[in-house]
């Protein structure tokens, strides 16, 4: 072992247990760091999951007509020139077929599904519910979304074999005490038609579990009376990361407005990176406070070791390696209080995706969802070196000043 090492571990035991402080600090930061990124990283991309199983990665809606408006010179001149104005866009794509025909000679576009999406009232057990019908090819449909991950009762096979198969979600079937297998009443326009529940499900959303039903298309058209043409295409990509330049050159291709999901749930990922920086933060101050004890323990061995450090240097040791003496005391601790730190992460990480909780809302859960991202562990590990080689920076400096002659002569004086 080098003596500077062995200099240093002797230091270390002389104030052991401010040390040990400083270590338990550092090992809790560290480890409540990654446990809160694992955490509020892993409830994100359970919503970016949900939110793409249930909308899509990228929907095309309305048709893009510019408009033009004449620049006259004179009100009696036939003379014009057509000036750009704004975008007229145009409800709903007449020519759904070609929209697909289109988006598959587009490379990243893995699939896409026409969708008609309405208002009718839900007539059952003698009560009536508002709902928003939504009517899907099932055979493309699938491509698209997480519908069947999302059945919990019933089965797809039950609603792609009834032409007047209905899928209902799981809060509408608690509040009017539907089953597998009623028949209920759609009604929009003219006479009420009947369907067959064929199933529920559950996205965990709640608006869409308490609003949406899933019926066929050809369906959907007699309902609504909509003959032609669908609401909007919905599309999966093989990169969701490139939703939003993919948006872009769709809708170059097809004039039709394309939305990317980011754009789209921009709000909530927004308050998700929120509380991922806000929890880092908050976190990171126990690291600081850490570092600040260990800079007063290190600071108060310089003082209490004044004289040993003067016969040291009476030995021939340089400031250099007074210095290295005590940045090897917090490097020490540092490497002690990262690997304990990423050993307490680690466990609490399993553990704590454990828990059973239940949560609906935004997505539903059973249990805390957490993210193994080892870019968390290099994280806490920066930050817990940064504040440990600042804290021990400023004492060994200190300490590499002192002159042996000055402390020799105060001491015998």
């Amino acid at each position: 072992m080098p003596p500077s090492l062995q200099i240093a571990l002797r230091f270390l035991a002389d104030r052991k247990r401010s040390m040990l402080m400083s270590l338990a600090g550092i090992t809790f930061g560290v480890g409540f760091f990654i446990i809160t990124q694992a955490q509020t990283a892993g409830f994100e991309g359970y919503f970016i999951k949900t939110i793409l199983g249930v909308n899509g990665m990228v929907r095309i809606e309305d048709r893009l007509q510019s408009t033009m408006r004449a620049l006259d010179a004179d009100p009696e001149s036939s003379f014009a020139i057509g000036v750009g104005g704004s975008v007229k866009y145009i409800p709903g794509i007449q020519l759904p077929n070609k929209i697909q025909e289109a988006l598959a000679d587009i490379p990243g576009v893995v699939a896409s599904s026409p969708v008609i999406r309405g208002n009718a009232v839900l007539i059952a057990n003698f009560r009536e519910y508002d709902v928003k019908p939504y009517g899907i090819d099932l055979a493309s449909y699938v491509n698209v979304s997480d519908l069947e991950t999302q059945i919990i009762d019933g089965s797809l096979k039950d609603f792609a074999d009834n032409p007047y198969g209905l899928l209902v979600g799981v809060r509408i079937a608690r509040r009017l005490g539907l089953s597998v297998g009623d028949s209920v009443l759609l009604k929009n326009i003219g006479d009420p038609q009947r369907y067959r529940i064929a199933g529920f499900y559950e996205t965990g959303i709640d608006q869409v579990d308490r609003e949406r039903v899933y019926l066929h298309l050809p369906a959907i058209r007699t309902l609504l009376n909509q003959q032609t043409g669908v609401s909007f295409m919905q599309i999966n990509l093989s990169d969701p990361a490139a939703a939003p330049a993919m948006a872009k050159h769709i809708q170059q291709i097809v004039s039709h407005s394309t939305m990317a999901w980011q754009d789209r749930e921009k709000t909530w990922l927004q308050v998700f990176r929120v509380l991922r920086i806000s929890s880092a933060l908050t976190i990171s101050t126990i690291i600081l406070i850490s570092g600040l004890g260990m800079f007063n323990t290190l600071v108060m061995i310089v003082v209490d070791k004044t004289r040993e450090i003067a016969i040291l240097r009476s030995m021939g040791y340089t400031r250099r390696d007074i210095s290295n003496i005590f940045m090897l005391q917090g490097g020490i601790i540092l490497v002690l209080g990262i690997l304990t730190g990423w050993i307490a992460a680690a466990a609490g990480t399993y553990t704590l995706s454990k828990i059973p909780i239940r949560i609906r809302g935004i997505f539903a859960s059973d249990s805390f969802v957490v993210a193994w991202d080892i870019w968390h562990y290099v994280w806490a590990a920066v930050i817990a070196t940064v504040v440990v080689l600042v804290a021990s920076y400023f004492p060994a400096r200190r300490a590499a000043r002192l002159e042996p002659g000055a402390v020799i002569r105060g001491s015998s004086s």
